[in-house]
Parts: C-alpha cells; sequence; structure tokens
C-alpha cells in the first residue's frame, strides 16, 4: 500500500513540475511585453506561486488544515534560504555568464520591508486560528502590495523617459528621439504570434497545475499514514518541491544572466513569499469557509504552532542582511546551511511523527 502512495506521490509531483516548467516558460516570455520588473514582482510572482494556491486550496476545502498550510510555510521556508543560496551560488560564480562579487538589492527596500510586515501579521493572526476576518485582512494586504507595485512602476517608467528625453535634447534628429519616446512609453511593439504562445504556455501550465494538485494531496496524505510521518512535514518539505519549481528555474536562468537577470530573480522571490504571506493565506481561509461554512476558522496546532515560529524568524533573518544593500557568496553559503538546519529541527517537533 505504501508503495502505491509512494508511487502515485510520484507521478503527481512529476505532472506538477512539468506543469510548472510550462507556466513558467509562458509568463517569463509575457514579460518581454509587460516589463521585466513588474513581471518580476507581480505576474510571475503570482505564476509561481499557482502551485501553491491549488494545493492549499484543495488541502482546505476537504480540511486538510495541516497541509494547507504547512505548504505555504515550505514554500517560504525553501525559497528564503536553498532558493537565494542557490541563486547566490550561480550569480557570483563562474556558473554565470557574467559573475557578480555581490548583487545590489538596495531597490527593493519596499518590499523587504513588506515580507517582514507581512510575515510578521501571518504569525500574530494564527494565534488564535485563522477565520473569515483574517482572509480579508490578507486579501488587503495583497491587493496593497499590487497597488505599490504598480506605482513604482510608474514612477520608473517616467523616470525612463525624462532620461531618454535628456540624453537626446541636444540631438538635431528630432523625428528619432519622437520615436525613441514613443517605444518607452507605449513599448517595444511585441510579436503578436510569439504573444499567443506565451500566454497558450500560461494557460496550458495553469490548467496542469489545477488538475494535479488534488491528486497530489491524497498519494501525499496517504503514503504519510503509511510510513507514520506527519502530513504536515511531508508538506512542508515535499510539496514545494513542485510548488516552486517554477521560480526555482527562473532564479536559475536569470542569475546567469548577471546583474540585471539577478536583479529581477530577487524580486520574483521577494514578490512569490509576500503573496505567500497574503493571498495564499486567504485562499486557504476562503476556500475553508466556502467547505464548512462562513464562520470556519482554521485552527493552530502544535506543530503549526513550531512550523510558523520558524519560518518566521528565518524570514526575518534571510531579509535583514539586505538592509546592507549588497549580498554576496557568502551570505548564499549562510543560507544554504539554514535550509539544511531547519529541515533537522522540523522532524525535532512535537507530532511531526505518529
Amino acid at each position: 500500500m505504501a508503495e502505491n502512495n509512494l508511487f502515485s506521490m510520484l507521478i503527481w509531483l512529476g505532472e506538477l513540475t512539468i506543469a510548472s516548467w510550462i507556466l513558467s516558460y509562458g509568463a517569463e516570455h509575457l514579460s518581454e511585453k509587460y516589463g521585466a520588473k513588474f513581471v518580476g514582482r507581480v505576474l510571475l510572482s503570482i505564476a509561481t506561486t499557482l502551485p501553491e494556491i491549488a494545493i492549499v486550496m484543495y488541502a482546505a476545502a476537504k480540511g486538510s488544515y495541516g497541509v494547507a498550510i504547512g505548504s505555504g510555510l515550505g514554500s517560504n521556508l525553501l525559497m528564503m534560504t536553498l532558493g537565494l543560496a542557490i541563486m547566490l551560488i550561480i550569480a557570483t560564480t563562474r556558473l554565470s555568464k557574467a559573475p557578480l562579487k555581490y548583487i545590489d538589492v538596495s531597490t527593493f527596500k519596499n518590499d523587504m520591508l513588506f515580507l517582514i510586515f507581512a510575515a510578521v501579521i501571518s504569525f500574530v493572526l494564527f494565534l488564535d486560528g485563522y477565520n473569515y476576518i483574517d482572509g480579508f485582512i490578507f486579501l488587503g494586504l495583497f491587493a496593497g502590495y499590487i497597488v505599490l507595485s504598480l506605482y513604482e512602476m510608474r514612477i520608473e517608467n517616467k523616470e525612463k523617459v525624462a532620461n531618454t528625453m535628456n540624453n537626446n535634447f541636444n540631438s538635431a534628429d528630432n523625428a528619432n528621439n519622437n520615436n525613441k519616446k514613443l517605444i518607452i512609453e507605449k513599448g517595444i511593439p511585441y510579436n503578436n504570434k510569439k504573444f499567443l504562445k506565451a500566454m497558450g504556455a500560461f494557460l496550458i501550465g495553469a490548467f496542469g497545475i489545477v488538475m494535479g494538485a488534488e491528486p497530489f494531496i491524497h498519494s501525499l496524505e496517504g503514503f504519510s499514514t503509511d510510513v507514520g510521518i506527519s502530513a504536515v512535514i511531508l508538506a512542508v518539505i515535499i510539496s514545494p518541491i513542485a510548488g516552486e519549481m517554477p521560480e526555482k528555474i527562473s532564479m536559475m536562468l536569470l542569475a546567469r544572466k548577471g546583474a540585471a537577470g539577478a536583479a529581477i530573480a530577487i524580486a520574483n522571490v521577494l514578490g512569490s513569499k509576500i503573496l505567500n504571506n497574503t493571498l495564499l493565506l486567504a485562499v486557504a481561509v476562503f476556500a475553508a469557509m466556502y467547505s464548512f461554512g462562513f464562520y470556519e476558522t482554521i485552527e493552530i496546532t502544535e506543530i503549526l504552532y513550531y512550523q510558523i515560529i520558524l519560518v518566521t524568524i528565518i524570514t526575518i533573518i534571510a531579509v535583514l542582511p539586505m538592509f546592507r544593500k549588497k549580498i554576496g557568496l557568502r551570505f548564499g553559503l549562510i543560507l544554504l546551511f539554514m535550509y539544511i538546519a531547519s529541515i533537522f529541527i522540523q522532524f525535532l517537533f512535537p507530532g511531526s511523527t505518529h
């Protein structure tokens, strides 16, 4: 029986991984139309969070709250340690096409502050369980981050226009200057066939993720029962491997492209983890409400209590060094050690095994 559940879990894990890669391909190519930094922070972050959203939605709807919340916590833990570590190791070594001594993260101060704030809020609200009030709070925080991202994108576009106009102010080729201004304000013309291909990949990937999430949850819970390990532990460790696959692929590819690519990867990580602490939790609450009534509460358990403390602390520890404005290989190795240590720590929590 254990072999059947393990085989089924691996099959659906593979399906989620493939679907996530297709989704990532579509989202990355859509960035050519809508702008790299905005897509990294918002569109790509939402796209790479779709696996977690689907898994959390199905788990919460069937009352598996430990798996639902544990999956989100595991995603944050994985990417704020191992994910960032891999990206830094690639960007600052010969694995990159243009190795960097460090990565400048000074432009992401608002993202860092927002992530710490969202992580602390999600921890405090969970102490008495998540209910409909908390769901709307998380949804409001997510909307606030989207507004902030749109505002900063608008400011950056205005600065680009101003800089280009200043650089070309003394040029005699006025017609050429007007063309440059038009391109910056309205965007570089985008190939319609390429856009349709990217959008098609995005939709196919999203469909594959939604189809694979529910059977993955069933096999995950069945395997945990067979081997005597808490489903929460498996959700925290195994589920993020599938859920974060598009983000990990994107980060590795971007990190090899030098400073600009690394900056987009940082934006993607911070943006997606903010989504995990806002939109993802809102989805869990509303899915529970849909299945079990408006006043349903996701109660905190002993193991989830320790899990959320661990993830909140690691999130803060991982973000604080970024306020120095520069991070490099040494910080990446520290994050790698933090991930390995956190895996061992989780198996020491009460309730981690039956």
